[in-house]
């Protein structure tokens, strides 16, 4: 904070006021050639010059499509620098035409170029540089791939190698002041190449046929929405530091595994990558030593084997070195200023009077923090000798192929084959564009003579919204009586009567009025779909059931209308619209989002630059997790985060208090990204409940059933019985790991009453505990 106060230095004062002085960069982000930057790009300058901006197009690739050079429209074009190389001919940017012209903004494709040997600058990049210190804006576009020590990764992921021109370096998205994502499904682009939109059917080359697959294209996604992800963390970690906010954001998780240089420490270690890798984390392992310690010559050993296997994992390794005093306030400490979300420690070894005398460091640090998930992981080496997590996925059972289907199967096929089609458009908030992009894509449609009506649309006022509806047919909306006044819905029964090819449904998350046929939208698009009708729709990400709690956190807002996780997974296909925070609030600014008497309060609330970026990044992570599990459920290749052991059962245990519902999306969403099978537990230890507990059990059940987890309910007279009924139905169910609440009793009250988190920990030391955060 003493920075704001702090005078400038005469060079800090000469910087401001060359950047005063400077042209912006926005970098538009493709995962693969075909996504469709080059399009945007042109739309985008397009879209400029309408608003008076002057804008010239410096260079564009060779071998555009036609839909994309109709996007040239009246753009000017400067001319560029046309040479020769191995007999092909190439251009580069005619940087000094292009400042002689002046223009306001320059549109420049295809970042990753190297120019010929006698050029002023050796790359595009250079050129690009040199425009914007000439306060020239410069909009350009780069593939995933093209960026130093991405483009490794990339070809240790596919196993193949990615031919690049020229790679840039790895920093260059830092340099821009906007970098957009164009979120693109394999099918589309798969779809794209067949029509002969990408390149001509006789001039792929076999490495594009390799390249060019399902899989692979998947993988490239992923790896554009982590890395952007990543991006938008250090943007988001620095804005919080500069409002002088601490700990977590909510919008991605950051895993600390807590060794001693012991045998034990491998385990930790891994079980805590596997679980970052799945949950889309990183990873940091720290050793706390005291500072009169010296190792012995076996600690030395471990301490060298586990930096080794930090290393070949990816992770970050510390080590700290304290003083004496409480390690479980060290510990604490270090979680809040890393900003952390889940501490992993191995299973304490004392007994209940051990604990009351000496204490532990368990509780220790559960008596510090209630803002920290506390992960203890299982004792497997006591009962099965067991030193190394497996991280092989066990092989299922496959079906017989000739075993005849039962009805019911035949049912489920038929029902599969005519079922319409699910796309969804997600967004980060509102605004970005899922609206109109929809309509967009509903035009190409109609010109591809696709038969397409509006079933639901919202265009909130916006005018470039309400122009993409052009000669679109538009179902009228069903007039409904409610509270002697006259509402709006969409009209399920004319729609399926009327039995286009697609229907277009806006918001999708949005709740009926009260007496219409389905309680939600969602539901009447699971009729329209179940009718042979295909649908696309637009949701944003903090209408995702599993992601209420973190958009609380993020926002502290509660979203009150929800879509179940398991539609967007029912989804054939899921697309982000990604829009910078800047750009954004832009909008905002400039009245296209919401009337001009409702943008103060907007930019001072939900659309804070802090909750916009945080809500981004939840949503670039949210999209690479589908894409994972997508790829996954192919079974043809690993996603980004590697494997998982099979087998996973895990038990939610809830009390009927305020937190239940939290503690099972929290649940949800381990077990979904853990393929695990989850139950959620109840155990009523008396004999009747009152009224206002029965309403909270009815709701933590419909919410289970919701999310597709199963709801058991047990009983005991006793309550000190409780923990041993857990117990026993965790050993019938072969549960691997436990889900509980912090406790909220004092730490007196927890010594003369017991703790149920306490006694579950000494009682369940063969399976993984998670004590959530409150």
């Amino acid at each position: 904070m003493n920075e704001h106060f702090r005078r400038k230095t005469l060079d800090e004062i000469l910087q401001s006021i060359s950047d005063i002085q400077k042209g912006r960069l926005k970098i538009i982000l493709g995962s693969v050639r075909g996504s469709g930057k080059t399009y945007h790009l042109l739309m985008e300058g397009n879209e400029l010059k309408g608003r008076g901006i002057d804008v010239v197009i410096g260079i564009i690739s060779d071998g555009c499509n036609q839909m994309t050079m109709e996007q040239v429209g009246c753009l000017e074009a400067v001319p560029t620098i046309e040479w020769k190389s191995n007999g092909l001919i190439r251009q580069d940017l005619h940087v000094d035409e292009i400042q002689k012209r002046n223009p306001e903004v320059v549109l420049v494709d295809q970042l990753a170029h190297k120019n010929r040997p006698s050029a002023k600058n050796p790359t595009r990049l250079e050129d690009v540089m040199e425009l914007i210190k000439s306060d020239i804006s410069v909009i350009t576009t780069i593939n995933i791939y093209e960026l130093k020590g991405v483009k490794k990764v990339a070809e240790h992921l596919l196993n193949l190698p990615l031919h690049v021109s020229e790679i840039l370096p790895e920093n260059t998205l830092t340099l821009a002041d906007e970098v957009r994502l164009l979120d693109v499904t394999p099918e589309a682009i798969l779809k794209r190449l067949q029509e002969g939109k990408i390149m001509e059917n006789n001039k792929k080359t076999e490495a594009d046929m390799k390249l060019y697959n399902r899989d692979n294209l998947a993988v490239l996604r992923e790896l554009s929405l982590r890395f952007l992800a990543g991006e938008v963390e250090e943007d988001l970690t620095e804005h919080r530091e500069q409002e002088g906010l601490m700990g977590p954001s909510g919008a991605s998780e950051r895993i600390l595994v807590c060794v001693q240089y012991h045998w034990n420490g491998s385990i930790l270690i891994r079980r805590g990558d596997q679980i970052a890798k799945r949950l889309g984390g990183d990873l940091v392992v720290v050793c706390f030593i005291p500072s009169q310690k010296e190792l012995s010559k076996e600690e030395s050993l471990f301490k060298s084997s586990i930096q080794k296997l930090i290393v070949k994992l990816n992770g970050k390794f510390e080590e700290r070195v304290i003083n004496g005093g409480d390690i479980a306030k060290e510990i604490v400490e270090y979680a809040m200023k890393h900003y952390i979300t889940r501490i992993i420690l191995g299973q304490s070894k004392r007994t209940r009077w051990e604990e009351i005398i000496h204490g532990s460091i368990v509780n220790k640090i559960l008596g510090q923090t209630k803002n920290i998930d506390v992960c203890v992981i299982a004792d497997r080496a006591r009962g099965e000798g067991e030193r190394v997590l497996p991280a092989v996925q066990s092989k299922k059972k496959k079906k017989n192929p000739y075993r005849r289907l039962s009805p019911e199967e035949i049912k489920e096929k038929i029902q599969g084959v005519k079922r319409g089609t699910l796309k969804v458009y997600i967004g980060s908030a509102p605004g970005v564009g899922k609206t109109y992009t929809m309509l967009r894509e509903a035009n190409q449609l109609k010109k591809n003579e696709i038969d397409i009506v509006i079933g639901l649309l919202e265009t909130h006022g916006r005018k470039e919204t309400a122009s993409q509806v052009d000669t679109l047919e538009t179902i009228p909306r069903k007039q409904v009586p409610y509270k002697n006044v006259v509402l709006e819905e969409m009209d399920l029964d004319r729609i399926i009567i009327r039995n286009p090819e697609v229907v277009l449904v806006d918001e999708l998350a949005h709740t009926n009025v009260p007496g219409s046929k389905n309680q939600k939208r969602y539901q009447d698009v699971l009729n329209i779909l179940e009718s042979g009708i295909s649908v696309i729709s637009t949701m944003n990400i903090q209408h995702v059931e599993s992601l209420n709690d973190s958009v609380e956190q993020i926002t502290g807002v509660r979203v009150r209308e929800t879509v179940p996780d398991r539609i967007l997974q029912l989804a054939d296909e899921l697309e982000l619209i990604d829009v910078s925070p800047k750009a954004l609030r832009q909008r905002m600014e400039e009245g296209n989002i919401y009337a001009m008497d409702k943008v103060e309060q907007s930019l001072n609330n939900f659309f804070k630059t802090r909750n916009l970026i945080a809500l981004r990044e939840l949503a670039l992570r949210e999209l690479a997790d589908d894409v994972d599990d997508r790829l996954e459920s192919f079974k043809r290749k690993e996603g980004v985060r590697g494997p998982w052991r099979k087998a996973e059962v895990i038990f939610v245990c809830v009390n009927l208090k305020p937190d239940s519902e939290r503690l099972i999306r929290r649940g949800f969403r381990i077990a979904y990204r853990l393929k695990a099978t989850w139950y959620v537990v109840f155990v009523q230890d008396q004999r009747t409940l009152p009224h206002d507990k029965q309403i909270v059990l009815d709701k933590i059940k419909n919410l289970t059933k919701r999310l597709g987890g199963t709801f058991e309910m047990y009983s005991t007279t006793n309550r000190r019985m409780v923990v041993s009924e857990v117990t026993k139905q965790l050993q019938d169910k072969k549960a691997t790991q436990v889900i509980i609440g912090h406790s909220a009793k004092e730490r007196w009250k927890e010594i003369i009453e017991g703790s149920i988190v306490a006694q579950l920990l000494r009682e369940a030391r063969h399976l993984d505990v998670l004590i959530v955060a409150d």
